[in-house]
């Protein structure tokens, strides 16, 4: 039975894993962490290589450059057979979370107005922060786990899902500079997984920076 393609990611998404290698939360760790973050990615490889995934693309791009201290990123996600119709589109928040970083997790209005607007980053010039809804508990923290790898998780609970049955769903994360694993999952009041991959995550594959 092929796993249900869920929002969660990326929704790219988290408590620290336990015992991270202590690193800096420098502000060469944020930049990197946002270009890792940042470009097209593919699930292609893995669906060839496991039918229970789909073949999926990821687009991830920098707005807002003119907020000068602060990393927004917009979010498109889609079936490889459907791009013009992506089924989650979020905008996220990167920063520094004491000695980790958090990406903190909103909604556009309007969001069929902004379908394909990873190729055009300027359009967002007449949208605010402000216009955003927050997606309440649903950020991911992440830690800096060496130097090839940030990786984290929301925490277990707080991001609320109605889809099919369930009551929260949660979000893990790795993060490299040629990778992206995303393994979003949902759960009912007893704990229990109503959808979303049940053998581990969606590979995504940079294709393009």
């Amino acid at each position: 039975m092929r796993l249900a393609i869920v929002s969660g990611v990326a929704l790219l998404l988290l408590t620290a894993c336990s015992g991270p290698r202590k690193t800096s939360s420098s502000g060469s760790d944020l930049t990197q962490l946002v270009e890792w973050m940042s470009g097209d990615f593919s699930s292609l490889a893995q669906s060839q290589r496991d039918s229970d995934y789909y073949d999926i693309r990821l687009h991830i791009r920098p707005i807002w450059l003119h907020d000068k201290g602060n990393h927004w990123l917009y979010v498109e996600q889609a079936m490889a057979s459907a791009e013009n119709k992506p089924y989650r589109q979020r905008i996220y928040k990167v920063e520094r979370d004491g000695e980790g970083f958090k990406s903190i997790v909103y909604t556009l209005p309007e969001p069929g107005k902004w379908v394909g607007a990873y190729n055009n980053v300027a359009l967002f010039d007449a949208l605010k922060p402000t216009d955003l809804s927050l997606r309440d508990g649903c950020t991911v923290y992440l830690v800096k786990k060496n130097k090839t790898e940030f990786s984290g998780e929301t925490r277990s609970g707080d991001c609320d899902s109605n889809i099919r049955g369930a009551k929260y769903a949660t979000s893990k994360v790795t993060i490299t500079a040629e990778k992206l694993l995303s393994w979003d999952q949902g759960f009912n009041d007893k704990g229990e997984q109503v959808w979303g991959a049940t053998k581990g995550g969606y590979e995504f594959v940079k294709i393009k920076h």
